[in-house]
Order: structure tokens, then sequence, then C-alpha cells
């Protein structure tokens, strides 16, 4: 028997792949059944470090590549949208894996994940959510009037070529990303330099301003409610339950799916906040690893 372990991994080997004249930064590593692994907001393969090569050694191959517009990938000046990367995971499936794969994702990655197997069920046979955001930018109807107001007013800082360039410096700084990241991460050992770096090292390629401009006022793209309702194939939906930036209240969706017939697994993690796969990876890994082997013996039985 594997164990399931974070320590001693092996190097991520990165390799580049073209898409549509941009240069897509992807890593694979270990055979069987393909898993696709899809990063959040600001993040990159780095984030999966410590699940990468814990998913390969139990006879899987995994996938995971940087969204256009992070990580190692290019900055690219167009329109950002949850359907453009969407297309971008279609035609990698296409040109790298070709066999219907299991898309896991982190926040947005995770909505990804969802809209993938939503809209491109050939390419999929399941999916892990792992604090699932509702939209890539929140709705009117789901702000306050006084948020809505604020929001309004840092959107049109963040759009102008001026002050958006000054909030971006600010936003971008290791100390203000560090701070960022203790909201979000409730074992504040879990946040290193190492993972400062993955976040900051991006911010400072050409380009990223104006990406990251262009992602804070893109549309939020579908909600899951509207995508669930298409989803035939099981889900794990894996939950740090102290996320305050996407509470644990947006389970009850996929509760409410399950309660109506959809094959779902709802695991909360106490005591976590928006990354367990990163804060409480040997945690993560083992309900990945279960929920799969639990599936691959009911596709046999």
């Amino acid at each position: 028997m594997t164990t399931i372990t974070s320590q001693n991994l092996q190097p991520l080997e990165k390799q580049l792949w073209t898409w549509r004249d941009y240069s897509i930064q992807y890593t694979v590593m270990g055979s069987g059944q393909p898993l696709v692994l899809i990063h959040g907001f600001g993040a990159s393969i780095g984030h999966w470090r410590k699940n990468i090569p814990v998913l390969a050694d139990v006879g899987y191959q995994v996938f995971a590549l940087d969204l256009l517009g992070f990580g190692g990938s290019d900055k690219a000046a167009i329109d950002y949208s949850m359907e453009v990367w969407a297309e971008l995971l279609k035609d990698f499936w296409n040109a790298h894996i070709q066999t219907p794969a299991i898309f896991i994702g982190n926040s947005i990655g995770a909505l990804l994940s969802l809209i993938v197997l939503a809209e491109y069920p050939e390419i999929a046979t399941g999916g892990v959510l792992i604090n699932c955001a509702g939209g890539l930018s929140h709705r009117p109807n789901e702000l306050n009037p006084v948020l809505r107001v604020v929001m309004a007013t840092f959107n049109k800082l963040v759009a102008n070529p001026i002050t958006g360039k000054f909030v971006f410096n600010r936003i971008r700084q290791k100390s203000q990303i560090r701070r960022t990241l203790y909201q979000v991460y409730c074992d504040h050992h879990a946040v290193t330099g190492e993972l400062v770096d993955l976040l900051y090292t991006p911010s400072c390629d050409p380009g990223a301003q104006q990406v990251f401009a262009s992602i804070l006022t893109a549309p939020p793209g579908p909600t899951p409610e509207e995508l669930l309702l298409k989803v035939q194939y099981p889900l794990l939906v894996i939950w740090g339950a102290n996320d305050p930036w996407t509470p644990i209240t947006g389970a009850q969706i996929y509760e409410e799916a399950r309660e109506n017939g959809k094959d779902i697994k709802i695991v909360p993690i106490p005591g976590v906040g928006h990354c367990p796969h990163d804060e409480v990876p040997e945690v993560v890994n083992a309900q990945i690893i279960d929920w799969l082997a639990q599936k691959v013996l009911e596709s046999v039985g």
C-alpha cells in the first residue's frame, strides 16, 4: 500500500504547449486514468505540488496546467472569461489526453471543472470540486447596496491604466500576499515563503497587471446551480469549512442536488480554509484516492 504523504515529493517538470499562438505551461506525471488539476485565481501548477506526485504514485496520469494569464503561461491581452478557459481545457484535452478524465479544481478551477463536465461531457468521467467558487466575479444581486458601490468603484480604479497599476503593485507586494493568505489559510504555518513566491513571481511578468484588470472586471460566468442541472457524472465536493471567501454554505446546492438523485459525495473539513489541497494535502489526497477507487469498484460492479 502506498503511503499518502506530501513529504519528500519529486519536483514537477514543466513543459510548454502553444494554444492559439499563446504559450501554455503544463506538467504531467504518472500513468493510468487521467486526472486534470485546475488551479484557482492567481495560482498556478505549483499550488498542486503536494498533490500531483502523490496521485501519480498510486496509479494515475496527472496533468496540471497554468491557465492563460497565470503562472508560467502567457499574460495575453484579451478579454478573459470562464468560457475562454473552458475552451483552453477542451483543446488541451484534445492535444494531450484524448481519454475521458476526472477534472479536479480549486475555487474558480472547481467552477471550471463543473463547466467542462456540463458543456464538454465527452471529455470527462467525473469531477472533484474543492471550495468551488460561485463565479469569476460577484453578481450584483449577491452584494448589498454598499458593497455594490464599493466594488463598482474598485473595478473602475483597477480598469484605469494609471490607478490600476498603482492598485496592482500594492496588492502584489509579498507582504500583502502573505496577509491575504493568512485570511484564507487557518494554519499560518502553511503560508511559506515558497507559497508566497508562487503567487508573487508571475505578477512580475509583462502584461500581468492588464490580466488582473481584465479578470476582475470580467463577467461571472454560469452559476453552479445552472451547471449542476446538466452534469451527469459523479462529483466529490470537498470544502474547507472555515473559508471566508467561499463559505461552506455554498455546499448547500450540492446537498440539494444529491437529494434529487445526483451522485455527489460531500466532505467538509473543519478548521481549514479556502485551499484544503495545500493546507491539509494528506487529508485531501486521501479523500480523492478513496473516492476514485470507489468509483472504479462501482463501474466494475
